[in-house]
């Protein structure tokens, strides 16, 4: 029985294999169904079980062959250089699709008495000779548009296509020198400042922090942040961190005086009846019990408190129309709290979250600058939040 289930689900899904692969063949899936029956014909080729795949194969491929030298003999004749990039791609599809095929030949047809039939063309000297117009071309108008003012988009799709060029031709000409112009030319430069609109100082290490966009992680390939403008580069928009309020409470204490009381095993004693005889066990001994007392504590609590709260916002400009873009809010809040306690009568008394407190001491409270400063790891995490979240274009 386990036998006769196991053959049925092989035939199963032999059987869905075969219909999966004539659906993408019927609907011009046809590399879909190349693809179905490489796979199957990669062991045991010559089974009877495989016969289909290999008919399927056989046909698919003479179909997307035909497909696809349809395609580049149109496109040729177009003569738009633009198409060179998809003609120079489809012969690579022609050579790659016969490269997965040629492993597995021969391929026989039993029923018909021969091999199938794949016709296979080298087409070495055709993808070299579109790969050489197709470099000249993407060369040829990357020089073209650098050299004259265009739009950023514009610089970007020079970049990508040379880049794509560095990529089928690499070191072609000064390929590389003209992706750095390329890059350059595409990318927006942001001007950031930071300005302190309160009546506190803002300590100069946060704003040195807050600039330093090194370690912000980001990964953008078309913008740069300077926080140090440099005369040579034409800034595109204006990035300011303004911070607005800076709210610092005072330096508080706050007590909490506790008294517990509990009942504790203090040791043992013999257990007693009612006449205040001593309470035998089966063997005549005397019985044992724990000794219970009542204890007492005072607990006394001290929490040192206080908070900064800074609030700002970000404000993105357009430097070339003046032009407000967008503005963020921002803001953050720390605070500092210190938990100490000292107790009188019987420390066994309290809970074990009582306890722990006990041990420390009061602390210095932190400065007002050093409470600003404290908060600029949040407010950097908000800030980075902004910038990623922002696009110019």
């Amino acid at each position: 029985m386990k036998r006769y289930l196991l053959l049925l689900s092989v035939f199963l899904f032999s059987c869905s294999s075969v219909k999966k692969t004539e659906k993408a063949l019927n609907t011009g899936n046809y590399d879909g169904a190349i693809n179905i029956a490489i796979a199957k014909l990669r062991t045991n080729k010559d089974k009877k079980g495989k016969q289909p795949y290999i008919l399927m194969l056989e046909e698919a491929y003479a179909k997307v062959v035909e497909r696809d030298v349809s395609a580049i003999t149109f496109l040729e004749k177009e003569g738009n250089p633009a198409n060179l990039e998809r003609i120079y791609n489809t012969y690579k599809t022609l050579k790659n699709r016969q490269e997965r095929i040629t492993p597995l030949l021969p391929l026989y047809l039993a029923e018909q008495g021969r091999n199938a039939n794949f016709s296979m063309i080298n087409y070495d000297q055709k993808i070299i000779i579109t790969k050489d117009k197709l470099s000249s071309y993407l060369y040829k108008n990357a020089v073209s548009l650098l050299s004259k003012s265009a739009r950023k988009s514009e610089y970007r799709q020079v970049y990508e296509d040379l880049v794509y060029l560095n990529k089928i031709s690499p070191n072609y000409k000064n390929s590389n020198e003209l992706i750095k112009e390329a890059h350059y030319k595409g990318t927006d430069f942001i001007r950031v400042t930071l300005k302190n609109k309160t009546n506190v100082i803002i300590p100069q290490r946060l704003e040195k922090d807050l600039l330093n966009f090194s370690t912000y992680g980001l990964d953008d390939l078309w913008t740069i942040y300077h926080n140090k403008p440099q005369p040579s580069i034409e800034y595109d928009y204006a990035m300011e961190v303004a911070f607005r309020e800076i709210n610092i409470s005072p330096e508080r204490i706050k007590e909490k005086q506790l008294e517990k009381e509990k009942l504790i095993k203090d040791g043992w004693e013999y257990l007693l009846d009612d006449n205040d005889e001593y309470v035998l066990d089966e063997d005549g001994k005397k019985i044992k019990v724990d000794k219970m007392i009542k204890v007492r504590c005072e607990y006394y609590e001290f929490t040192q408190f206080k908070a900064t709260n800074v609030i700002g916002n970000v404000q993105y400009k357009d430097l070339r129309t003046g032009q407000l873009l967008d503005a963020f809010p921002l803001s953050s809040e720390f605070v500092f709290e210190h938990v100490y306690a000292n107790y009188n009568g019987d420390k066994r008394a309290l809970d074990n979250y009582l306890i722990e407190f006990l041990g420390a001491q009061a602390v210095p409270f932190p400065t007002n600058e050093q409470m600003v400063y404290d908060s600029g790891e949040d407010l950097k995490n908000k800030l980075k939040n902004i910038i990623t979240r922002y696009r110019f274009r």
